[in-house]
């Protein structure tokens, strides 16, 4: 071979070698973390999705989305496995590294699918299972709940507050309370009367439950559900609302008062960092008012005079002392049995599985809840 050939033959190695090495390096500087969220109900419904969506969207933001894939599942039914197992498989197959499973009642499912995808990390909200690649995360929404039954507690007129509860379920009983005892320390002789729905998305069935309610002479109403139907009703019968999940002002301005809401955006944040750098492990995360993942929306104009300098006192121990301050004794059901004594706090594994009302509430837990 001549020497010329030769020259010739190292340059085109060379060159060959140097693309290879500025694809590599373009590839390593254009690679996405794979995220997947299933959500469900639409992320415009005005609560619990939205919250979550915007969230996701803080998340994104703040980690650069040129370094983020989405891909987002609406309105999937958390109590239909065959729907949520499709979803979750089509998510993986799409390359998904981490899914955020945003509804309680996906938690089964997931909890299968994690074993079938150990590559895949997988988050589920509101729920107690973990695994290798499995774990939980939620917050301490009693808190602001608490603090929004201050704003109805003093806003009544007729001593009688309404409640839309969801599902018969731990979270649904555990803010009911809250928000009950929020309501007493203001007002102690008035009553929180409870509709279940079985709903965590049915705008209509959620209506006709406020409307009940509201016709039982109920004036102030709160509610469990990711939807505004319950605050809509509220306001075409002239009476208020507590709202929930997200800020809910625009959906009934005449009515609205505030809403304990979710700030889910830190926690995606950290989440999504900890897969691209490799440092994600299994938790059980449960944040409250102290750590930002949970809050009480501003007041409206038509909260009660004094009612944000008591909100303000209060906020003070409830971030000091978490959910301990809500569930301190001495507390009673609604027989009048003692169920936390004087000087004690209920445990959080006691607050994952009340099962029941405190005094005050007006209504039944379904058996077998």
């Amino acid at each position: 071979m001549t020497l010329r050939k030769t020259a010739v033959l190292v340059l085109a190695l060379v060159l060959v070698l140097a693309s290879l090495l500025m694809t590599g390096c373009t590839n390593a500087a254009t690679t996405k973390v794979k995220v997947g969220v299933l959500y469900i109900s639409p992320v415009d419904d005005g609560g619990w999705s939205q919250a979550h969506k915007r969230g996701i969207d803080a998340a994104v933001a703040e980690i650069g989305a040129a370094k983020v894939e989405l891909m987002e599942l609406q309105s999937i039914n958390d109590t239909d496995t065959t729907a949520t197992n499709a979803a979750i498989d089509q998510l993986v197959s799409a390359g998904c590294q981490i899914i955020f499973a945003t509804s309680f009642n996906y938690m089964n499912a997931v909890a299968a699918k994690a074993k079938q995808y150990p590559n895949v990390k997988f988050e589920h909200c509101s729920g107690y299972l973990t695994d290798a690649n499995m774990d939980n995360y939620f917050g301490q929404i009693e808190q602001p709940r608490y603090l929004s039954g201050i704003v109805a507690g003093m806003k009544t007129a007729s001593g009688k507050i309404g409640y839309v509860a969801a599902f018969p379920l731990p979270e649904v009983i555990r803010g009911i309370n809250a928000f009950t005892l929020g309501v007493l320390s203001v007002n102690p002789s008035a009553k929180v009367y409870v509709r279940w729905t079985n709903t965590w998305y049915g705008p209509d069935v959620e209506k006709e439950a406020a409307v009940a309610l509201l016709n039982e002479g109920c004036d102030v109403l709160s509610q469990h559900q990711d939807s505004p139907a319950a605050l809509k009703a509220a306001e075409e019968k002239n009476a208020f609302g507590i709202g929930y999940d997200n800020p809910m002002g625009s959906a009934a301005p005449k009515a609205y008062l505030t809403a304990p809401i979710w700030n889910w955006g830190a926690y995606y944040a950290k989440k999504i960092k900890a897969v691209m750098d490799k440092t994600w492990k299994v938790e059980t995360y449960w944040g409250g008012m102290k750590e930002g993942m949970v809050a009480l929306d501003a007041l409206s104009a038509l909260a009660p005079s004094g009612a944000q300098a008591k909100i303000d006192a209060v906020t003070v121990d409830l971030k000091a002392q978490g959910n301990d301050y809500i569930f301190k004794g001495p507390l009673k059901d609604q027989t009048g049995a003692v169920k936390v004594e004087a000087g004690k706090s209920m445990t959080r594994d006691e607050q994952m599985s009340m099962s029941w009302f405190v005094e005050g509430v007006v209504g039944e837990i379904p058996s077998g809840s």
